[in-house]
């Protein structure tokens, strides 16, 4: 709690301030610079860092509280470099014997600088470092007399840290199932799952646990020295004798029992991250599917429906006028299957089971009647049926306009085919109920097709 009293109260200025993101990246600049210097930064070599950086970018900066008319007129690089100073985020230093003033980080703004670089660059590969940390540190411990149990607690503290990374690493997992579904086009979200989850999540963190020399590639060993550690109670009472501090060889068993733990939570972890990788995936295809099909897929469509009718503040007109436009004709909603049916219980089934008869056979003529292959019609076929009685870009089906059952069928995907989009031709107007047309064995209403402009 020492460092965190150190921290004065103008040093959380900076989170509250409109210009925030223009002092988090100067603190930034000048850490990276800070990091190569051989003693202290002075106050113009800070300028000139800061002047380099913010000549290549655009910056508006807003005046602060802190600041006067005065300081608004210095150059952007002086006004963020004072306002720093006088927040305490970075102290400045008189050194007297060569007349020049130094520019310090304080150990609490450090701390925050570190976490800004992580939060914009983001970190190493944790899951790398942590599994080989705790790989060499089991291995020190064992073959290196002169180790203390500090290596063991090094490995506990690993062992947890990499526990965590993979416990955000699957909470985080919600964002890019939200992504999805605010992209509205296929490119988005195609550019969405390549540049986000494969490049943040697939190379960085799961195909590193996955697929390359790390987490499997170490456990079989780490387990086998754990197992080893705890059966040879001797070895463990002469590391706790080396380690001092009232250790026992009780206190390191205990240690290993936590490491194997953490190293069971692992494997968990992992697998849970299989089944939400599992299924991203699957959201990604359907989605993927979906803005690719929409206009032609039915359930595309029906979802369009219901977005629709959603943003309606009163949905009962939209509701009747859908259902006089809607259109019956696909197979797979004209349907005896309900969308929900009751499930019967265990006993019912078992008597229908029982009861159940074999069917007679079929006679041929019935055999006949089912494998009878049914008139497939392309959409040029569909549409040169149209065309062929147009007289002054319509053709009115009548009376006379079906003969057979071949131009009966066409006639049904005719009309289907009209309220599509890429269509050349519409139903201009439908009748009513009573105006329907009677032809032989054909009865259907009265249709004028009109051609497309």
């Amino acid at each position: 709690m020492k460092l965190l009293n150190d921290i004065p109260a103008s040093f959380w200025a900076l989170f509250r301030s409109p210009n925030r993101e223009v002092y988090i990246e100067a603190l930034l600049r000048i850490n990276e610079e800070y990091e190569y210097s051989n003693y202290f930064l002075s106050r113009e070599m800070c300028i000139q860092v800061l002047g380099d950086y913010f000549s290549r970018k655009r910056l508006r900066i807003q005046q602060e509280e802190q600041e006067d008319e005065l300081d608004v007129l210095e150059p952007p690089a002086t006004r963020v470099l004072n306002w720093l100073i006088k927040t305490q985020w970075l102290k400045k230093l008189d050194d007297f014997h060569s007349f020049t003033i130094n520019i310090v980080i304080p150990d609490y703004s450090s701390v925050f600088i570190t976490a800004f670089e992580r939060l914009i660059k983001g970190g190493d590969d944790e899951t790398e470092v942590y599994i080989q940390n705790i790989y060499a540190n089991l291995f020190s411990f064992i073959n290196d007399k002169r180790a203390g149990t500090g290596l063991l607690n090094t490995a506990l503290v690993n062992t947890k840290r990499l526990n965590k990374v993979l416990q955000e690493l699957l909470h985080n997992m919600d964002k890019f199932f939200t992504s999805l579904l605010e992209q509205d086009s296929y490119s988005g979200l195609l550019k969405e799952h390549l540049d986000g989850y494969v490049e943040e999540i697939v190379k960085k963190k799961y195909h590193l646990l996955k697929t390359s020399d790390n987490f499997y590639m170490y456990k079989a060993d780490i387990k086998k020295w754990l197992n080893e550690l705890r059966e040879n109670y001797d070895f463990l009472e002469q590391a706790a004798a080396r380690g001092g501090n009232n250790i026992t060889a009780g206190d390191l068993v205990k240690i290993l029992d936590d490491i194997d733990r953490g190293f069971d939570a692992i494997e968990r972890r992992i697998a849970n991250m299989d089944k939400e990788h599992t299924k991203y995936i699957r959201v990604t295809v359907s989605r993927l599917y979906y803005l690719l099909n929409k206009e032609d897929d039915t359930k595309g469509v029906i979802l369009q429906m219901f977005q629709i009718l959603s943003k309606m503040e009163d949905p009962e007109p939209g509701i009747k006028k859908i259902g006089n436009q809607l259109n019956l004709s696909y197979q797979e909603i004209i349907s005896e299957k309900s969308l929900y049916k009751k499930r019967k219980p265990k006993e019912a089934f078992k008597e229908n089971l029982q009861a159940e008869k074999l069917e007679e056979d079929l006679s041929a003529e019935e055999i006949l009647k089912l494998n009878k292959v049914k008139a497939r019609y392309s959409k040029e076929e569909i549409c040169s049926f149209v065309e062929e009685r147009m007289e002054n870009g319509q053709a009115v089906i009548g009376e006379d306009g079906i003969h057979t059952d071949q131009e009966f069928e066409k006639l049904i995907l005719a009309y289907d085919f009209s309220v599509k989009k890429e269509s050349p031709f519409y139903v201009e107007k439908e009748t009513e109920e009573g105006d329907m047309v009677t032809n032989g064995a054909y009865r259907y209403p009265r249709l004028t097709f009109t051609r497309r402009k």
